[in-house]
């Protein structure tokens, strides 16, 4: 027995989740400090008679809810993140941030009220046979609270058969679902670059070993490496986003040292080798072509989100079902940002997609200081989560 959560379901539960939201934006909390928000996250789920885990990944909370039977023994995640940004919000509006210098600005606060309403929801109805996991996680801006997560055991204690996660876009039309079978974010590594020359007087550059010129013919060959080593049918980004050198306060001072620090981007773990390699043969031979020395710092910081085939066509699916064909774009080109939901999905199968919720036309993007969720999507994120769960687990 199976039906498909209805719009009335969670229209009638959208000015609770639209304040919990509110809330959440107004007290926006960093990476592993999320300490309100998972109290907040636990007093509701607790209200909904739903069985709650906290301090898993230092700040997340699981939620535990078992359907009218569980005979089938599967158990499916459901995944939102719950960090804010260190950035000065800008909106003038009734619930901006309270806090100075923090800021929702990626829509984490719009994502745990989703996920809310789909755990409200399925405690109501119980239609699935299993279990589901509601999992709100810490840290996912660039502290790996996913990571945290798998480390303390996420798996081990909640053995989920499969996990989904969403995130919204503002570049797609409100209530629209994106996603494809394959990759959807790239994997994220971090470089830092130092290069060892011999300082001197900027009137005699030709007593010294000048490191800015180093870098300098360095940001341009590693940019060779993605045009001439990388198939053109694959995607590689190699960004250099800072160089720091000398002091701007002396003109004529050559430094001995100067660092570049940047990152690369891509999805294909062969493509990911080739330019790390490239980069370390390019770093030491052209600093050898100046007398100079070079050392590179390469971090894998996260791996590439990629879908399990079989449950991204699920999400797409069920999108179709639940808000129409016209409404759900099954082959959205990835993107080269990074997910720390790609931890997740390292251990087991599932499936990321896109949310839209309009807004980029008008300058709303993510990571921006006048940026806010659109509340009006919370609804239709929160059907999917649900149907999904009903799906993966009928009666």
């Amino acid at each position: 027995m199976y039906a498909n959560p209805t719009p009335e379901a969670f229209a009638s539960i959208q000015e609770q989740l639209t304040a919990f939201r509110r809330d959440l934006h107004a007290n926006p909390e960093l990476g592993f400090e999320e300490q309100r928000t998972a109290s907040r996250v636990s007093g509701m789920l607790r209200a909904l008679g739903i069985e709650v885990h906290r301090g898993i990944g230092k700040t997340g909370v699981v939620g535990l809810l078992r359907g009218e039977r569980t005979d089938s023994s599967r158990l499916i995640g459901l995944r939102a993140d719950m960090d804010a940004l260190p950035l000065q919000e800008l909106n003038g509006f009734e619930y901006a941030s309270v806090r100075p210098g923090l800021m929702h600005a990626c829509g984490h606060d719009g994502h745990t009220a989703i996920l809310m309403g789909a755990a409200k929801y399925l405690s109501q109805t119980r239609q699935f046979n299993g279990t589901v996991a509601f999992i709100f996680q810490p840290a996912e801006e660039g502290l790996g609270g996913a990571q945290a997560m798998v480390d303390d055991g996420l798996f081990e204690r909640f053995d989920c058969d499969a996990v989904y996660a969403l995130h919204n876009w503002p570049a797609l039309p409100p209530g629209t679902i994106g996603i494809n079978p394959g990759a959807m974010m790239a994997a994220a590594d971090r470089f830092e670059i130092t290069i060892q020359g011999r300082g001197g007087h900027g009137a005699h550059p030709y007593q010294a070993v000048d490191p800015v010129v180093v870098a300098s013919h360095l940001i341009t060959a590693l940019q060779s490496i993605v045009a001439r080593n990388v198939h053109p049918l694959d995607a590689a980004v190699i960004t250099v986003a800072s160089i720091q050198a000398g002091d701007p306060m002396a003109m004529s001072v050559i430094p001995d040292q100067a660092k570049l620090v940047g990152t690369v981007r891509s999805f294909k773990p062969e493509v990911q080798q080739t330019v790390q390699r490239r980069m370390q043969r390019l770093i030491e031979q052209v600093a050898h072509g100046f007398d100079a020395t070079a050392t590179m710092h390469y971090q894998k910081i996260y791996p590439p989100t990629i879908n399990t085939p079989a449950h991204a066509d699920l999400v797409a699916e069920l999108a179709t079902e639940l808000f129409g064909a016209e409404n759900v774009m099954r082959d959205l080109p990835p993107s080269m940002g990074a997910e720390d939901f790609s931890f997740m999905l390292q251990h087991r199968p599932g499936a990321y997609f896109r949310l839209g919720q309009g807004g980029a036309e008008s300058g709303c993007f993510l990571h921006n200081p006048n940026y806010d969720f659109n509340d009006g999507v919370i609804g239709v994120g929160a059907r999917l989560f649900a149907a999904i769960v009903q799906r993966s687990m009928p009666l």
